[in-house]
């Protein structure tokens, strides 16, 4: 019964995607047909000129709910300390390109993007070996990063403590009194999702792996929800400021 039950939802799995795509495909060329018995002869669109675009006409603008939530914070977050210069290390290019409009931005990563932009600055470096100075950065980024670091998801060499040995290179480069922002899986304890990315007990986080940085804000995201609080018994994530004390 169980098999039957398996093959049955494949089945359907499989079938129904096929089942809609005929259904969209009458429901386009009902339109296009409407379309020119409604228009002029000169208006009227040509078949060889067809562009199907299938699956746009949704009830609503699906958002992944996680990057949304997360570069929006950042960005309101960096927007109300105003730094004269700020660093990012390999966030969204969503995220760095809307900062370097309102500040002097430098994007670090292991991959440049596609794309130029003359406000962004781009360094390839290592989140490991940061191409700065002790101590030489006011305004930091790094948003949904430092959990990936050692898995090997983007080419990145295997360790087991990618993720600690991340911080302790920020914390190199960050001045006293430098603001930092970054975002992390967050549960009841910490876990590895080989090779995907990991997820931390908040007390573990920010008590062993930032000991010496206050917390000044704090928000976090559950499936749709953006809240104050944190579920240590869900999977979400946690969006952090902090700001290094010494």
């Amino acid at each position: 019964m169980k098999i039957y039950r398996t093959l049955k939802r494949n089945f359907f799995n499989k079938i129904m995607p096929i089942l809609e795509g005929f259904k969209l495909r009458r429901r386009f060329e009902s339109d296009f047909e409407l379309y020119n018995t409604l228009a002029t002869v000169e208006a009227k669109a040509k078949k060889e000129y067809l562009y199907p675009c299938l699956y746009d006409a949704t009830s609503e603008t699906y958002i992944e709910p996680m990057y949304f939530y997360q570069d929006a914070w950042a960005f309101e977050r960096i927007l109300l300390n105003n730094p004269n210069e700020h660093i990012d290390i390999g966030s969204s290019h969503k995220l760095v390109s809307f900062l370097s409009k309102i500040t002097s931005l430098t994007m670090v990563d292991i991959r440049p993007l596609s794309l130029e932009m003359d406000t962004i600055k781009f360094m390839k470096g290592d989140i490991l070996d940061l191409p700065f100075k002790e101590e030489s950065v006011e305004s930091l980024s790094s948003i949904c990063v430092i959990e990936h670091i050692g898995l090997g998801r983007y080419g990145d060499k295997i360790d087991p403590l990618g993720t600690e040995r991340a911080v302790k290179e920020i914390n190199r480069v960050l001045k006293k009194g430098a603001n930092f922002y970054f975002s992390v899986p967050v549960e009841e304890i910490n876990k590895v999702y080989f090779n995907a990315h990991r997820a931390f007990n908040e007390e573990y986080l920010l008590s062993f792996l930032f000991p010496n940085f206050e917390v000044v804000d704090k928000k976090y995201i559950y499936g749709t929800n953006f809240q104050n609080t944190i579920n240590a018994q869900q999977f979400g994530v946690g969006c952090y400021h902090l700001k290094k004390r010494y």
